[in-house]
């Protein structure tokens, strides 16, 4: 009976044990499986300003966390070798004006009162030395003088007239003033001046910095006082009005999901739910999450990453970069 009876319990046992796992696979067959939730986040573009000149954060205007309009001035930057470079730009800029001035205004009045002077001193010892060799050659036509004599007074003639001549020269190239060429190269050094002028106040604009799109102010790098160099970044800008939202989908997931598509996506941080338009479906690299199956004699499923933008704008005033945004089957 003991025997009996042991087998009995055996069997009863065996029988729960079937009927358990025959619960169990029905429950897995028939039971509703729980849905999908596929997680993604809100991202922005952003932009950073920097200075186009080494130089020392003097004043920050902005915080982080601010709301910022395009052209708000965001940090003032101190750089005494922009203001050496113009004290050096306007002093070259003054020296080639006054060249240009002596250059367009010719010679001084004086100059050209002693330039006369001296034509008017060679005509008169032009006019002596023509009554001179006249006299001379009289003398040599009645037989009075050597030839000698008239050869050195027509050489004396020949002088005089070559010494009017170069004074009058002199005296209408002060009248003239300066060659064309030289007022061109003299204008030409004005303009070089001013453009290096141009320079430096190109240079000390960039020791302002203002914002160039409105956003928020992320990220603030060098504190007052700080030196910064050349094209170093001051603060980040993050551009609030061109908001997407991203999410990393697996392969078996992208059935149904198409660019141009509208969806709604929920995000739990403003607990509401907003349009989107998927905008962009592309394959992450190698390094990206994949799952692989090929132990079950299936495939390797890749990552593509979905990229999502609001349908309206004004739906997203409200949400920030990181935010989470979920999809549900």
């Amino acid at each position: 009976m003991a025997k009996r009876s042991k087998l009995n319990n055996l069997l009863i046992i065996a029988l729960v044990l079937v009927g358990v796992m025959v619960m169990v696979i029905l429950v897995g067959i028939f039971l509703p499986k729980p849905k999908e939730v596929l997680q993604g986040q809100a991202e922005t573009s952003d932009y950073r300003v920097s200075s186009k000149v080494p130089s020392r954060v003097k004043e920050l205007r902005v915080q982080t966390g601010d709301k910022v309009k395009a052209g708000d001035t965001l940090a003032i930057m101190d750089s005494p070798e922009v203001m050496a470079k113009m004290e050096q730009a306007q002093a070259a800029e003054a020296a080639a004006k006054a060249i240009e001035m002596k250059a367009q205004n010719g010679a001084r009045q004086q100059e050209i009162q002693g330039a006369y002077e001296l034509w008017q001193k060679a005509q008169a010892g032009l006019e002596v030395a023509g009554k001179t060799f006249a006299r001379v050659s009289r003398l040599y036509d009645e037989g009075v003088i050597p030839a000698q004599k008239r050869d050195e007074a027509e050489a004396q003639l020949k002088a005089m007239q070559a010494t009017e001549k170069a004074a009058k020269s002199q005296y209408e190239m002060a009248k003239e003033g300066a060659r064309r060429e030289d007022k061109a190269a003299a204008a030409a050094q004005v303009a070089r001046a001013k453009g290096a002028i141009s320079e430096v106040e190109g240079y000390m604009r960039e020791t302002v910095l203002v914002a160039t799109a409105d956003g928020t102010v992320t990220e603030i790098f060098p504190e007052v006082g700080e030196l910064v160099g050349t094209g170093a970044p001051i603060m980040n800008i993050a551009k609030d009005y061109d908001v997407r939202f991203v999410f990393n989908v697996r392969e078996d997931y992208l059935p149904g999901m198409k660019t141009g598509m509208e969806m709604k996506v929920y995000a739990p941080a403003v607990d509401r739910e907003l349009n989107v338009r998927i905008v962009g479906i592309n394959v992450m690299g190698s390094y990206a999450t994949w799952k692989a199956t090929k132990a079950l004699d299936k495939y390797d499923l890749k990552t593509f990453e979905v990229v999502a933008r609001p349908v309206n704008q004004a739906d997203v005033e409200d949400i920030l970069a990181g935010m989470t945004v979920i999809i549900k089957d």
